[in-house]
Protein backbone atom coordinates (compact mmCIF):
# COMPACT_ATOMS: atom_id res chain seq x y z
CA UNK A 1 0.00 0.00 0.00
CA UNK A 2 1.13 3.86 -1.05
CA UNK A 3 1.93 6.15 1.36
CA UNK A 4 -1.02 8.62 0.29
CA UNK A 5 -3.20 5.33 0.73
CA UNK A 6 -2.20 5.19 4.38
CA UNK A 7 -2.89 8.40 4.97
CA UNK A 8 -6.09 8.60 2.76
CA UNK A 9 -7.48 5.93 5.22
CA UNK A 10 -6.18 7.23 8.36
CA UNK A 11 -7.72 10.90 7.59
CA UNK A 12 -11.26 9.86 5.99
CA UNK A 13 -11.65 5.73 6.62
CA UNK A 14 -11.51 6.10 2.84
CA UNK A 15 -9.60 4.08 -0.13
CA UNK A 16 -9.21 4.01 -3.96
CA UNK A 17 -8.82 0.12 -4.83
CA UNK A 18 -8.66 -0.22 -9.01
CA UNK A 19 -11.26 2.23 -10.15
CA UNK A 20 -13.78 2.23 -6.97
CA UNK A 21 -13.39 4.49 -3.91
CA UNK A 22 -14.07 2.48 -0.93
CA UNK A 23 -16.17 4.98 1.83
CA UNK A 24 -15.86 3.94 5.32
CA UNK A 25 -19.18 5.99 7.64
CA UNK A 26 -18.52 4.08 11.25
CA UNK A 27 -19.52 5.16 14.94
CA UNK A 28 -20.97 8.21 15.29
CA UNK A 29 -21.15 11.54 12.71
CA UNK A 30 -19.94 14.14 14.08
CA UNK A 31 -21.16 17.32 12.87
CA UNK A 32 -20.68 21.07 14.25
CA UNK A 33 -19.36 19.85 17.35
CA UNK A 34 -16.68 17.40 18.64
CA UNK A 35 -17.57 14.14 19.87
CA UNK A 36 -16.63 12.99 23.29
CA UNK A 37 -12.95 11.42 23.71
CA UNK A 38 -12.14 7.91 22.92
CA UNK A 39 -15.49 7.79 20.51
CA UNK A 40 -15.13 6.52 16.55
CA UNK A 41 -16.20 9.10 14.53
CA UNK A 42 -16.93 10.09 11.00
CA UNK A 43 -16.16 13.64 10.37
CA UNK A 44 -18.22 15.37 7.50
CA UNK A 45 -15.52 18.03 7.34
CA UNK A 46 -13.34 14.98 5.76
CA UNK A 47 -15.98 13.31 3.92
CA UNK A 48 -17.35 16.26 2.12
CA UNK A 49 -14.03 17.39 0.19
CA UNK A 50 -13.73 13.68 -0.40
CA UNK A 51 -16.60 13.33 -2.32
CA UNK A 52 -16.06 16.16 -4.84
CA UNK A 53 -12.52 14.79 -5.47
CA UNK A 54 -14.39 11.65 -6.51
CA UNK A 55 -16.64 13.40 -8.44
CA UNK A 56 -13.75 15.51 -10.17
CA UNK A 57 -11.36 11.95 -10.35
CA UNK A 58 -11.95 10.64 -13.81
CA UNK A 59 -9.87 7.43 -12.42
CA UNK A 60 -12.48 6.87 -10.01
CA UNK A 61 -15.31 5.03 -12.08
CA UNK A 62 -18.06 4.23 -9.00
CA UNK A 63 -18.31 4.25 -4.79
CA UNK A 64 -18.74 1.29 -2.00
CA UNK A 65 -20.08 3.09 1.14
CA UNK A 66 -19.45 0.47 4.13
CA UNK A 67 -21.93 1.92 6.73
CA UNK A 68 -21.90 0.89 10.48
CA UNK A 69 -23.48 3.90 12.18
CA UNK A 70 -25.31 4.67 15.22
CA UNK A 71 -26.25 8.37 13.57
CA UNK A 72 -25.06 11.35 15.02
CA UNK A 73 -25.50 15.37 13.57
CA UNK A 74 -28.47 14.88 11.77
CA UNK A 75 -27.87 18.40 9.23
CA UNK A 76 -24.17 17.00 8.62
CA UNK A 77 -25.71 13.70 7.87
CA UNK A 78 -28.32 14.49 5.87
CA UNK A 79 -25.89 17.11 3.95
CA UNK A 80 -23.39 13.78 3.38
CA UNK A 81 -26.58 11.95 2.15
CA UNK A 82 -27.86 14.69 -0.53
CA UNK A 83 -23.62 15.00 -1.52
CA UNK A 84 -24.07 10.77 -2.16
CA UNK A 85 -27.18 10.82 -3.81
CA UNK A 86 -25.93 13.94 -6.38
CA UNK A 87 -22.99 12.26 -7.37
CA UNK A 88 -22.73 11.56 -10.99
CA UNK A 89 -20.46 8.31 -10.78
CA UNK A 90 -22.11 4.72 -9.71
CA UNK A 91 -22.85 4.43 -5.68
CA UNK A 92 -23.80 1.07 -3.89
CA UNK A 93 -23.85 1.13 -0.07
CA UNK A 94 -23.65 -2.06 1.74
CA UNK A 95 -24.96 -1.96 5.62
CA UNK A 96 -22.99 -3.91 7.79
CA UNK A 97 -23.79 -4.05 11.54
CA UNK A 98 -26.34 -1.37 11.86
CA UNK A 99 -27.34 2.28 10.00
CA UNK A 100 -29.69 4.04 12.64
CA UNK A 101 -31.28 7.22 12.77
CA UNK A 102 -29.87 9.36 10.26
CA UNK A 103 -27.53 6.76 8.85
CA UNK A 104 -30.58 5.54 7.45
CA UNK A 105 -31.52 8.79 4.90
CA UNK A 106 -27.05 7.44 4.55
CA UNK A 107 -27.42 4.44 3.41
CA UNK A 108 -30.28 4.77 1.13
CA UNK A 109 -28.57 7.97 -0.34
CA UNK A 110 -26.47 5.15 -2.73
CA UNK A 111 -27.92 4.14 -6.38
CA UNK A 112 -28.42 0.45 -4.58
CA UNK A 113 -28.11 -0.37 -1.10
CA UNK A 114 -27.68 -3.85 0.53
CA UNK A 115 -27.90 -4.95 4.27
CA UNK A 116 -26.06 -8.67 5.67
CA UNK A 117 -29.12 -10.46 7.50
CA UNK A 118 -27.76 -9.59 10.80
CA UNK A 119 -27.70 -5.67 10.54
CA UNK A 120 -30.59 -3.44 11.74
CA UNK A 121 -31.87 -0.11 10.68
CA UNK A 122 -33.58 2.18 13.52
CA UNK A 123 -35.96 4.95 12.09
CA UNK A 124 -36.87 7.34 15.39
CA UNK A 125 -37.88 10.81 15.60
CA UNK A 126 -35.90 13.65 15.96
CA UNK A 127 -34.43 14.06 19.34
CA UNK A 128 -32.44 17.14 21.24
CA UNK A 129 -31.65 18.40 24.16
CA UNK A 130 -30.59 21.79 25.73
CA UNK A 131 -33.13 25.17 26.58
CA UNK A 132 -35.76 26.10 24.65
CA UNK A 133 -36.97 29.36 24.60
CA UNK A 134 -40.02 29.14 22.26
CA UNK A 135 -41.57 25.72 22.78
CA UNK A 136 -43.80 25.49 20.56
CA UNK A 137 -41.53 27.58 17.92
CA UNK A 138 -38.92 24.51 18.65
CA UNK A 139 -41.89 21.99 17.76
CA UNK A 140 -42.28 23.22 14.59
CA UNK A 141 -38.70 23.05 13.46
CA UNK A 142 -38.39 19.54 14.85
CA UNK A 143 -41.00 18.80 12.73
CA UNK A 144 -39.29 20.16 9.71
CA UNK A 145 -36.62 18.35 10.16
CA UNK A 146 -38.39 15.43 10.06
CA UNK A 147 -40.44 16.15 7.23
CA UNK A 148 -36.79 16.50 5.26
CA UNK A 149 -35.68 13.29 6.37
CA UNK A 150 -38.29 11.23 5.79
CA UNK A 151 -38.99 13.03 1.90
CA UNK A 152 -35.44 12.26 1.90
CA UNK A 153 -36.06 8.22 2.48
CA UNK A 154 -38.99 8.35 0.51
CA UNK A 155 -37.43 9.68 -2.56
CA UNK A 156 -34.68 7.43 -2.45
CA UNK A 157 -36.01 4.44 -1.48
CA UNK A 158 -39.13 2.06 -2.32
CA UNK A 159 -41.04 3.23 0.61
CA UNK A 160 -43.92 6.29 1.16
CA UNK A 161 -43.36 8.71 3.40
CA UNK A 162 -46.39 7.77 5.47
CA UNK A 163 -44.85 4.08 6.06
CA UNK A 164 -41.65 6.01 7.24
CA UNK A 165 -43.38 8.57 9.21
CA UNK A 166 -45.76 5.54 11.13
CA UNK A 167 -42.17 3.39 11.83
CA UNK A 168 -40.79 6.73 13.55
CA UNK A 169 -43.93 6.84 16.10
CA UNK A 170 -44.36 3.13 16.06
CA UNK A 171 -45.21 1.50 19.82
CA UNK A 172 -44.79 -2.03 20.15
CA UNK A 173 -42.27 -5.01 20.46
CA UNK A 174 -39.62 -4.15 17.99
CA UNK A 175 -39.35 -0.42 19.63
CA UNK A 176 -36.22 0.86 21.58
CA UNK A 177 -37.47 3.92 22.96
CA UNK A 178 -39.68 5.79 20.79
CA UNK A 179 -39.45 4.57 17.02
CA UNK A 180 -38.94 0.92 15.21
CA UNK A 181 -35.76 -1.37 14.94
CA UNK A 182 -35.70 -3.36 11.50
CA UNK A 183 -33.50 -6.37 10.82
CA UNK A 184 -32.10 -6.83 7.63
CA UNK A 185 -34.67 -9.05 6.53
CA UNK A 186 -37.52 -6.75 7.44
CA UNK A 187 -35.33 -3.77 6.18
CA UNK A 188 -35.62 -5.16 2.43
CA UNK A 189 -39.17 -6.73 2.74
CA UNK A 190 -40.62 -2.74 3.38
CA UNK A 191 -38.57 -1.67 0.26
CA UNK A 192 -36.41 0.60 2.33
CA UNK A 193 -33.10 -1.15 1.01
CA UNK A 194 -32.72 -3.20 -1.64
CA UNK A 195 -31.69 -5.96 -0.96
CA UNK A 196 -29.90 -8.89 1.41
CA UNK A 197 -26.02 -9.07 0.52
CA UNK A 198 -22.03 -9.06 1.73
CA UNK A 199 -19.25 -7.81 -0.04
CA UNK A 200 -19.27 -9.80 -2.34
CA UNK A 201 -22.90 -8.61 -3.89
CA UNK A 202 -21.98 -5.03 -3.33
CA UNK A 203 -19.25 -5.82 -5.76
CA UNK A 204 -20.75 -7.26 -8.31
CA UNK A 205 -23.66 -4.61 -8.30
CA UNK A 206 -21.37 -1.83 -8.41
CA UNK A 207 -19.62 -3.20 -11.14
CA UNK A 208 -22.52 -3.81 -13.44
CA UNK A 209 -23.54 0.00 -12.61
CA UNK A 210 -20.19 0.71 -13.86
CA UNK A 211 -20.11 -0.74 -16.81
CA UNK A 212 -23.33 0.28 -18.03
CA UNK A 213 -22.64 3.72 -16.95
CA UNK A 214 -19.41 3.86 -18.98
CA UNK A 215 -21.77 2.12 -22.19
CA UNK A 216 -24.01 5.35 -21.62
CA UNK A 217 -21.19 7.52 -22.38
CA UNK A 218 -19.48 5.71 -25.40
Amino acid sequence: MREEQRDEMKETGGLDLDGIHIMTIIGEIEGHQNAAQGTKTTKYEHMIPDLARVEQDDRIRGVLILINTIGGDVECGLALAELIASLSKPTVSLVLGGSHSIGVPLAVSADYSFIVKSATMMIHPVRTGGTFIGVIQSYRNIEKIQDRITRFISDHSHMKQKEIERLMLAVGEQVKDVGTVLSGEEAVEKGLIDHLGGMKEAFVKLGELCDTASECTK
